[in-house]
């Protein structure tokens, strides 16, 4: 994608002067919802029947919302998918969805319903957000004609969009963001044309709006930032939890460390799908979290949050890693699959060491000490640099420590949820040719550290204390951008792990977008 200079410019001139009047601190909300799904959902239904099902979860936005509201909440973000589920195709979608206008038309749905045509979802989100003084911001359909002069229209002749809305207080429509980068299976709908970069401003910092898958890819998540100077993103999201190192909790407030930006991620809450947590992130430690895999319940979480947090911060991720000689303890390295890519790994066999392990051009280091060393528990730095392509295609530079699920080597990169094994330190770098690098400590059952670690200006992911709870992983997860569809870019996907792709994830795409 290509931004117009232009625009930018216009853009961070606006942003400068909207400082000039605005609140130091917000107070934001997010919430995670259990979503009611449509008892059928590759058979189209009435608008009415569709209108239902969307009030009843509406139903449930509305008490967040109102709760948020009352405990002084300026903005909500509520979930991707939350008004319908998934599991649709192109034709069973159609009766969920809505005409959503630019907001360029200055439209407020609730006091003028009827201007572009019948939108009562829009018009009940709006007054939801005029009614109770607070940004809204939720995710829903779009749908747009388009006919044979348009050579991309699809044969049905329209464009379907899943598409994130946001309603001031005063209940205007303020921002469409139609998503970009669509998760396998999500064939209901339409990739835009061109990413769309979505940002508005308040008196409590600039927003950035996109959803879920996007958060792997330059455009438009990295350009909000980079380009566009957002204060903070707005982050609907269906996400299934994958461990070890894409867990929402894990992930989303890696992303925010590393990007040095507030992140309000609101999930789906549906465990049988292992779609659960929900954040507010700061970029300097997480805020407020959820995760919950034992409950159908629904949780509103609230936390202050810097209006403007400093992006001042510059780390230079290879400094320190490319400065110190390698680590090398002469234990043998093996391989390991995690999320089917091939990490190299070395076992850490000491209760203290320093290790170095490296995949082509990214040496990994590690320092540690551990509480004790476990029998019933074996830990591995791992080291991966390649393309990941099964429900993606991303290139990836990772250095990670990760407890393995079992004793057994063959199981290091496996998913796994608890561990026994406490760290006392832990320093890890890697000569990463990114800087775009995001650092994650994940403890036994999914928690995370705040205020237990923090990223130095020559690239180190380090303790500030003993950790808190059990280790999972500490991880540096790098991504190359420009490397996604290098022609000769090797996949870190192996014939054995080809082999099993559509056994583990064809069940996961048919009931699942991202």
């Amino acid at each position: 994608m290509t931004t117009s200079p232009w625009l930018a410019h216009a853009a961070v001139l606006l942003f400068y002067l909207s400082r000039a009047s605005c609140l130091d601190t917000f107070v934001a909300a997010v919430y995670e919802h259990a979503v009611i799904l449509p008892s059928i959902t590759l058979t189209p239904v009435s608008h009415e029947d569709a209108l239902a099902l969307m009030n009843r979860n509406l139903d449930l936005l509305e008490g967040a919302i109102t709760s948020a509201a009352e405990q002084g909440a300026r903005i909500i973000v509520t979930p991707e998918d939350a008004l319908y589920g998934w599991n649709f195709n192109r034709e069973s979608i159609y009766p969920y969805l809505e005409d959503i206008p630019h907001p360029q038309v200055n439209w407020i749905p609730c006091d003028n319903p009827n201007r572009f045509g019948h939108t009562p979802v829009q018009e009940r989100l709006s007054c939801l957000a005029k009614d109770n003084s607070i940004y809204v911001v939720a995710n829903m359909g779009d749908k747009k004609p388009c006919n044979a002069s348009d050579p991309q229209c699809p044969h049905d002749g329209r464009y379907q969009y899943n598409t994130d809305v946001a309603f001031d207080s005063q209940g205007k429509l303020v921002a469409r963001y139609h998503k970009q980068n669509l998760f396998m299976g999500e064939e209901q709908f339409d990739a835009p044309k061109e990413p769309e970069v979505v940002t508005f401003n308040t008196t409590f910092g600039s927003f950035g709006i996109f959803t879920c898958f996007d958060i792997l890819f330059h455009d438009p998540a990295v350009t909000l930032v980079k380009d566009f100077h957002v204060d903070t993103i707005l982050f609907p999201t269906a996400w299934m939890n994958v461990l070890p190192h894409l867990s929402a909790v894990e992930f989303h407030s890696a992303w925010a460390m590393g990007m040095r930006v507030n992140f309000l991620a609101s999930n789906i809450h549906y465990p049988s799908k292992k779609m659960t947590g929900s954040g507010i992130y700061a970029p300097n430690s997480p805020r407020a979290f959820h995760y919950d895999m034992k409950t159908q319940q629904g949780k509103l979480l609230l936390s202050q949050l810097d209006s403007h947090p400093s992006h001042s911060v510059v780390v230079n991720w290879t400094s320190y890693a490319s400065s110190i000689e390698s680590l090398s303890t002469g234990n043998q390295e093996f391989k390991g699959i995690a999320f089917f890519d091939e990490f190299t790994f070395v076992e850490l066999t000491g209760v203290a060491g320093n290790y170095t392990v490296c995949q082509k051009d990214l040496f990994c280091h590690l320092s540690y000490k551990m509480s004790e060393k476990r029998s019933d528990e074996v830990y591995a730095l791992g080291a991966f640099d390649g393309l990941h392509t099964v429900e993606g295609r991303y290139y990836l530079q990772i250095c990670t420590l990760l407890k393995c699920k079992m004793t057994g080597l063959n199981t290091c990169g496996d998913s796994v949820e608890t561990a026994s094994t406490r760290f006392e330190m832990f320093s890890l770098s890697g000569t990463f040719r990114t800087q775009y690098v995001f650092p994650e400590v994940l403890l036994s059952e999914t928690k995370l550290a705040p205020g237990e670690f923090q990223v130095s200006t020559d690239g180190r992911l380090f303790s500030l204390k003993p950790t808190s709870g059990p280790v999972l992983t500490v991880t540096l997860f790098g991504r190359l951008y420009e490397k996604d569809w290098v022609s000769n870019a090797s996949s870190g996907l192996t014939a054995q792990a080809r082999r099993i792709v559509l056994i583990v994830i064809a069940p996961i795409v048919y009931s699942l977008s991202w």
